[in-house]
């Protein structure tokens, strides 16, 4: 019984201790070792909580801090260059030219860092074929590319496939559906840093999964997106429009949204002067 007595004391008397050291027991400690940057310490009771995010009941719907982009009903939130896109059956697609110049599509809003969600569906049955056959891109900041193809048993140039930074990266896999199906992307864009005088400190990143396969994993951008040259910076500033591309093929696109990332998302290996 001596023991038993012994043994509840000694419990007690750590609850104590471990109560001094933080505000409630199992809410952290102050008198652990300091983390990098020496701001907070391993486990800080004071170290502020992350803020409640929603998720969406179903995957791959927006969650509570998304800005949609496009919830199949509207297209507000967009500006076509020329001739208007077509909204039918909850999805938006790149209209015929019929000997007009090419008409992309413009978010009103401006963004730099930012998580994407999209889902695009290329033409059935298949039109033409190679870079000709369901063609579109996802133009971040409207300079940056992600390809948007038919990559379904369509050969063609490896930095020009579905998932390619394009013009630079290949994906690492070839992850497409058959065409007539929809797709889905997961981007994480991470946009380019410029000191004051243009100078590029740190380029643009992009991790991306199609279908839920991983197909560029930060993955550094070489520049501004441009055809048959080798890509390269321009300064600009901190937050631009996202582009959807005409290249003249009827691809379809439904359920996009956004959600902008704070600085802390950012991988911190950025000057301190570009933090």
């Amino acid at each position: 019984m001596r023991m038993l007595s012994l043994i509840a004391l000694a419990v007690a008397s750590g609850a104590v201790a471990q109560g001094q050291q933080a505000d409630k027991p199992g809410m952290g400690f102050r008198d652990t070792p300091m983390l990098p940057g020496g701001k907070w310490h391993v486990h800080d009771p004071d170290r502020p909580a992350p803020k409640v995010v929603t998720p969406a009941a179903q995957p791959g719907g927006a969650p509570s801090d998304a800005v949609v982009l496009f919830d199949g009903r509207s297209m507000d939130a967009w500006t076509p260059s020329g001739k208007p896109w077509l909204l039918k059956d909850g999805a938006m697609t790149v209209p015929p030219r019929d000997g007009k110049a090419e008409s992309v599509l413009v978010s009103k809003q401006s963004f730099g860092d930012v998580q994407l969600h999209l889902e695009f569906r290329s033409p059935n049955p298949p039109q033409k074929s190679s870079q000709d056959r369901g063609n579109s891109g996802i133009w971040f900041m409207q300079r940056y590319e992600v390809q948007i193809l038919d990559g379904y048993d369509n050969p063609t140039y490896a930095d020009g496939q579905v998932g390619a930074v394009y013009a630079w990266k290949p994906p690492l896999v070839n992850a497409a559906r058959k065409p007539g199906q929809w797709q889905s992307y997961d981007i994480i864009f991470e946009r380019p840093r410029f000191a004051a005088d243009g100078k590029l400190l740190r380029p643009a990143y992009v991790t991306a999964l199609l279908n839920g396969v991983v197909v560029q994993n930060h993955q550094a951008m070489l520049g501004t997106t441009i055809w048959r040259q080798v890509e390269k910076y321009q300064a600009h500033g901190d937050a631009a429009p996202i582009q959807l591309q005409d290249h003249d093929s009827p691809v379809s696109f439904r359920n996009i949204w956004v959600r902008p990332l704070p600085p802390e998302a950012i991988a911190q290996d950025l000057p301190e002067d570009a933090r």
